[in-house]
């Protein structure tokens, strides 16, 4: 790829970023670095979404290069390519529109590589002057890596056509990606305004305990769930609650799990059978079991908090949600809003988990500061 579209690219990123940029710094908040954390979680929610859909249309080698499109720096360029590609093969991979939706995707992306950038600098800038807890820049800093290894695996994608593993784990990266920032601005809120005490330790304890739990499972159904999406399994069991009027069907564990293979092939370069992808479809859904079992308890525990419940609430609201999406994705023949949704429904579940984690571990701390701090008052008088 040429020098000049390397670098208009480059300027598309920045000029996506521009707009929020812009936005947070004109802000009446006081508190802009916070400001723009959050702003970065709300965009990064955005850009799962739309991967989503991305790779729901089949969009994901709308530009079969990367990071450009036939070496250019936008569509408009490489035109004659892709209408050639087109009328090679009209429903694509190539198509004028599915290479428009990869390269919204891409800008989207660079343009939060220069918010997450643009944290970074804020961070070890104000870190250097102030020492203030809220600028430490360890998160940011685990941030930009974490970004970078993410566009690795973006550009795999791409270059080792839809390999179900590194797009499966292009998927969890972007979800750990909105986890991050989620966690950092937990802590921006926290530093702002600390909680009071409140509750009993013990219960929080145990309710930190299933909030772990409760994002080690989310984690794994979100794996399973890309697993079943990059194969094209969605479909594999047309029914509910029974697959293929079976409770358990005839599976193929071997060659459905099997992680390093083409799309669509087994190990062994020959073509993926049917009952490969059933077993895919069929732990997943199951699986979903096991999600809604955790987080049930889990919800139980954190409503009967008072400073939790709300969180609680909407945790319950998602996951109602998302199982109703999931199932209506099998009953309806595979929607592409409702698809997009039980996308969207997963990365709120992933923000929801990681905000109870850290309100319960914060929680926690600030009563163990208060409970310290007892004896110490106590022994001054």
């Amino acid at each position: 790829m040429q020098a000049s579209s390397l670098l208009q690219l480059a300027l598309m990123g920045i000029l996506v970023a521009i707009l929020p940029l812009s936005m947070v710094w004109m802000s009446a908040d006081v508190n802009k670095f916070r400001k723009l954390v959050w702003v970065a979680v709300f965009l990064t929610f955005d850009l799962i979404v739309f991967g989503g859909f991305t790779r729901l249309t089949d969009s994901g080698l709308g530009c079969p290069d990367w990071p450009g499109c036939y070496g250019m720096a936008n569509p408009f360029l490489a035109h004659e390519q892709i209408a050639a590609a087109e009328a090679a093969m009209p429903t694509g991979p190539v198509t004028v529109v599915k290479a428009w939706i990869e390269m919204i995707h891409r800008y989207l992306a660079m343009g939060i590589g220069v918010i997450i950038m643009a944290l970074l600098f804020t961070s070890i800038v104000q870190w250097r002057k102030t020492r203030v807890q809220a600028f430490k820049p360890g998160i940011p800093l685990a941030l930009f890596v974490f970004v970078c290894i993410q566009g690795a695996f973006g550009a795999w994608t791409v270059t080792l056509k839809l390999q179900p593993v590194i797009v499966t784990i292009h998927l969890l990266l972007g979800m750990g990606l909105l986890a991050l920032l989620t966690w950092l601005g937990g802590r921006e809120d926290y530093l702002m305004q600390p909680p009071a005490p409140a509750g009993d330790n013990a219960a929080l304890r145990r309710i930190r305990v299933l909030a772990i739990l409760a994002a080690v499972v989310i984690t794994a159904q979100i794996a399973l769930g890309g697993w079943v999406s990059t194969n094209y399994a969605t479909l594999a069991c047309d029914e509910f609650p029974l697959c293929d009027g079976q409770v358990v069907p005839p599976m193929d564990f071997e060659h459905g799990f099997h992680l390093w293979r083409e799309l669509g092939k087994t190990a062994a370069g020959h073509y993926l059978p049917f009952s490969a992808l059933v077993a895919i479809h069929w732990v997943h859904r199951n699986f979903a079991i096991v999600v809604v079992a955790v987080l049930g308890l889990l919800v139980w525990r954190a409503w009967r908090q008072p400073y939790l419940a709300r969180h609680a609430r909407l945790l319950a609201l998602v996951l109602f949600v998302q199982l109703l999406t999931g199932i209506a994705t099998v009953y309806l023949d595979f929607p592409l809003a409702i698809a997009v949704m039980h996308n969207a429904g997963a990365a709120l579940l992933v923000l929801l988990a990681t905000m109870l984690n850290y309100r319960v571990k914060y929680q926690l701390e600030v009563n163990r500061a208060k409970s310290a701090a007892a004896p110490a008052a106590s022994a001054v008088l």
